[in-house]
């Protein structure tokens, strides 16, 4: 092996220390800005993500994309893996609340209180490095088992990164934590990470095999297993692994997709097209956002944070509130209720993606079954209102309504606004990334990412999808403000906010 072989090959292994030390200081940073507060580490990783994304390219230490950090891409697209862990939970959740099956959750591990960085205390700094492993980890092996293509300069080290990754995580655990037994828990650990690779290898064959019928991309069928699994082992009490990647796995996904996000700030807006759709997603958050949430305090007559939150983090698919609620930053109930909000609009995927599908194929939106799933969300939308009204604060019948209304609010805000980009010239590729970033709809992201709509959209959907983030600042100030009134949220804010994001939606359409 030549000298330069081996600065290569120690280059590239290098990058392993890099992303760790960019993510997961955005992480920690993130959660020191709102300690003491009652806001959302996701709102500071959005800046900051994006920051530093700029600030790469920028300063020409990277390129658009940061193509010279592939393992920051490799992190980017390991968001299948988190979602898996909150369907599998979903699944339970929806087990015991269907079945009528409330259960006690057994606590093996009780976590230290002992704060070792302002805003995080010791067990959560080992849940953020482990989740990071895992994350890097459980790809490795993914992308080992599955083959990968010959032209990828990273296919010679995925053996080293899911070692690395995996021995990690194994060991990555707080010893000053109390914990019941020891042997069981990284037993349990071992598992999960079994469970997860196999729920990501079964559903990529499926997704192969299904796909000359209809082309539904790998995250629907990890759904729907994640979520079968969870309902058959809803005893299932979590281990390490479960532990670590609900509370830290969205928000390192998110702080890498930011990264990439923000280093193509500077060549993004010079592409045509791209202008009118960072202003619909930008304003389509605050409409289908907002919207959502007038909708279920006018109609519903609920203020609190309990319902709003799950509710709209299942009706839009929402990455960002999808990572805050099943982290806990607006409360357990609503951390209990998120991973079945999130589950249950993905039931109604198989008519989202098989329509997208086709749709891509014409290069048009399929219009008359758009039409008739507007019709049908519509209706759901209606009748969960009805139902959480009488609901009278019953967690049952809550949890049923808003069931209802996170599949009702999602075909409503994925259909009606692909057939209001109808009447624009956007293209398919462009529309559907701009419906994606405008609800922040993690999985129209994956499969974006994944190339259903060609290689263009799956290089550019990073930063469409990271630029309407700016104004979650906004949104996450709105839920943290309802969280220090006792999780009730201010009304006529969210009135007003609606209103803006129709006029804005509006305007995106003359652009």
């Amino acid at each position: 092996m030549d000298i330069s072989e081996q600065l290569t090959n120690l280059q590239l292994l290098n990058q392993f220390w890099i992303i760790f030390l960019f993510l997961v200081p955005i992480v920690l940073i993130a959660r020191t800005v709102v300690a003491g507060t009652r806001y959302s580490p996701i709102l500071i990783i959005v800046i900051f993500g994006l920051a530093m994304g700029y600030i790469l390219e920028y300063s020409g230490v990277s390129s658009p994309g940061l193509d010279n950090f592939p393992f920051i891409d490799l992190m980017a697209k390991t968001t299948i893996i988190a979602l898996t862990v909150s369907f599998f939970v979903g699944g339970q959740e929806l087990r015991k609340i269907l079945g009528k099956k409330p259960l006690d959750d057994e606590e093996m591990m009780v976590p230290s209180d002992e704060e070792l960085v302002l805003g995080t205390s010791r067990t959560q700094l080992f849940f953020i490095v482990r989740a990071f492993f895992l994350l890097l980890g459980i790809e490795g092996v993914g992308r080992v088992l599955l083959g990968t293509n010959p032209d990828d300069m990273l296919a010679s080290y995925y053996p080293v990164v899911a070692y690395i990754g995996l021995v990690g995580s194994v060991i990555l655990i707080d010893n000053k934590a109390e914990i019941s037994n020891k042997h069981l828990y990284l037993r349990k650990g071992l598992i999960e990470i079994i469970g997860i690779i196999g729920v990501l290898i079964s559903s990529y064959y499926v997704a192969q095999i299904v796909g000359p019928i209809i082309a539904l991309p790998q995250i629907f069928f990890a759904m729907m297993i994640a979520a079968a699994l969870g309902a058959i082992f809803y005893r299932w009490a979590f281990g390490p692994t479960l532990r670590a990647l609900l509370f830290a796995g969205i928000p390192i996904v998110l702080a890498a997709n930011f990264l990439i996000g923000g280093s193509r700030v500077g060549d993004a807006f010079g592409i045509p097209g791209v202008n009118a759709v960072l202003v619909y997603s930008f304003f389509g958050q605050l409409l289908w956002m907002f919207g959502g949430i007038a909708l279920l305090m006018y109609f519903a007559r609920t203020v609190n944070v309990r319902n709003l939150a799950p509710g709209m983090a299942g009706a839009l698919s929402h990455s960002g509130l999808t990572g805050a609620c099943t982290a806990g930053d607006f409360g357990k109930i609503a951390a209990t209720r998120a991973p079945i909000m999130i589950n249950i609009p993905f039931f109604g995927h198989i008519f989202v993606f098989s329509i997208l599908a086709v749709s891509a194929n014409r290069g048009s939106l399929w219009l008359i079954p758009t039409a008739l799933l507007v019709a049908v969300g519509v209706f759901l939308t209606v009748l969960s209102l009805k139902n959480l009204h009488k609901a009278n604060g019953e967690d049952r019948f809550e949890v049923t309504a808003l069931m209802q209304f996170s599949f009702g609010w999602q075909i409503c805000a994925v259909f009606g606004g692909l057939a209001f980009l109808s009447l624009s010239p956007l293209t398919m590729d462009y529309a559907a990334m701009a419906q994606a970033s405008a609800i922040s709809h993690f999985g129209l992201f994956a499969a974006i990412q994944g190339g259903m709509f060609g290689m263009e959209a799956a290089e550019l959907i990073p930063f469409i999808f990271s630029m309407p983030f700016l104004v979650h600042p906004l949104v996450f100030l709105m839920f943290g403000r309802a969280m220090e009134n006792g999780g009730d949220m201010a009304v006529k804010p969210v009135y007003a906010l609606t209103v803006i994001g129709m006029v804005g939606i509006i305007v995106a359409l003359f652009l």
